[in-house]
């Protein structure tokens, strides 16, 4: 195990620099378009544009990667990322950020097919786990510890977009000297939407709201921090704790979900972060105790998606669960698309507790359709679940880590 994880080392350490460098750009981006005056929807608007990019980019990044190559296309995608970071200090104006961001997003997601494909290609049935795991360490780590570079720009606004391009420049280093040879693009095409439902229609609506939810936090969470009272190295630990929380409970969950009927746990678990969500949004006064609600906030939250995604396996044959898998990143991007618009216009009109009023309504409508579906399908034996596995919400490459699916398809 241990020199397959050091063969990847240099994956590992690109993806924790790529991801302190972008990780903290929609927090440090919503703050200073509000301190400019622009209203909260525009605000959200620019988290759409990000996920619309992500989207687009996970869908047609790869035709890029096999005509010119991992190494070159990875390259290329970094360097336009960090190049349109720069270009966040030329002018701040809600329609160039916007444009911006959607770059960004569509950078990111052929980064994460390179570096997913690479990770795929070193492992194997025995060190797969490992190393899916100490990929998602080094995207949350990375990520989590982004959020603190917020506090750069007192003095000089355009050093934390200077700061995040050096970090994205550096993290092209470790690949472009990498020996690892270029893989072929893993994967299956997604199961269509309609099909997707057919087999699971609490995996695929659960992964949409779950995209919806934290696409609406990633892109007004320090919009909510702020208008707590809360500056800018609060709204900085503020944001990294609700990622830390998305760690924590990830495996005491997933065990759960392995012992016991799949679907109650799910509608638990949303269940749970409804009641959270619906707690932050009454203490929007009392910023004393958010931090310690975030952190309850994210470790359950984050275990949705993974939730969702072991559930849909459950229904499946062996060589359908990688296009299954894929197929649920896409919906739960579409989904992260559409949550800053309705979270923004929530925050509106109720002010910065909308946020999570409005997560809270979403989580709410899960656990109704949850409890519907009890009704009305009987649920899979404890021992033909399949084992819950911690999964990125990243691209449906990511489908090909999972040991799951790798072992059996």
């Amino acid at each position: 195990m241990v020199p397959s994880l050091l063969s990847v080392r240099s994956l590992l350490f690109s993806i924790f620099m790529l991801m302190a460098g972008s990780g903290f750009l929609a927090t440090l981006m919503s703050l200073r378009l509000e301190a400019a005056g622009t209203t909260q929807l525009l605000i959200g608007l620019i988290g759409t544009a990000y996920y619309a990019g992500l989207t687009l980019g996970a869908l047609r990044a790869g035709r890029i990667i096999e005509r010119v190559g991992h190494i070159r296309a990875f390259t290329a995608f970094v360097s336009l990322f960090s190049a349109s970071t720069l270009a966040c200090t030329v002018w701040q104006e809600f329609g160039f950020w916007a444009v911006l961001r959607f770059i960004e997003g569509l950078s990111l997601a052929g980064v994460f097919i390179c570096i997913e494909s690479w990770l795929n290609e070193r492992a194997t049935p025995q060190t797969r786990g490992a190393i899916l795991a100490f990929y998602m360490v080094a995207l949350y780590a990375g990520q989590g510890a982004g959020q603190f570079l917020l506090d750069l720009g007192n003095r000089v606004p355009a050093l934390p977009f200077i700061a995040a391009s050096i970090l994205l420049s550096l993290a092209v280093i470790p690949i472009a000297l990498t020996r690892i040879p270029g893989p072929a693009l893993g994967g299956a095409t997604p199961l269509s939407f309609v099909r997707l439902y057919r087999i699971s229609p609490l995996g695929i609506i659960g992964a949409a709201v779950t995209g919806v939810m934290l696409g609406g936090f990633y892109a007004l969470g320090a919009i909510y921090a702020h208008g707590l009272g809360m500056g800018r190295p609060q709204t900085a630990l503020f944001m990294s704790l609700v990622i830390l929380g998305g760690v924590v409970l990830q495996i005491p969950i997933g065990r759960l979900s392995d012992r016991f009927d799949r679907r109650k746990v799910i509608i638990g678990t949303f269940a749970g972060t409804g009641l959270v969500s619906l707690v932050l949004g009454l203490l929007a006064r009392r910023p004393d105790v958010v931090d310690t609600l975030g952190l309850l906030f994210g470790g359950l939250v984050f275990t949705l998606y993974p939730l969702c995604v072991a559930h849909t396996n459950d229904f499946l044959e062996p060589d359908q669960r990688v296009g299954a898998s894929g197929g649920l990143v896409l919906v739960y991007s579409i989904g992260a698309a559409i949550g800053p618009i309705i979270a923004a216009m929530a925050m509106t009109r109720i002010g910065p507790g909308g946020l999570f009023y409005f997560l809270a309504l979403a989580a709410a409508a899960a656990v109704g359709f949850g409890v519907w579906r009890q009704r009305v399908r009987e649920p899979v034996p404890n021992e033909q679940q399949q084992p819950y596995q911690i999964l990125p919400r990243t691209t449906p490459i990511a489908a090909t880590l999972d040991p799951n699916t790798a072992e059996e398809g």
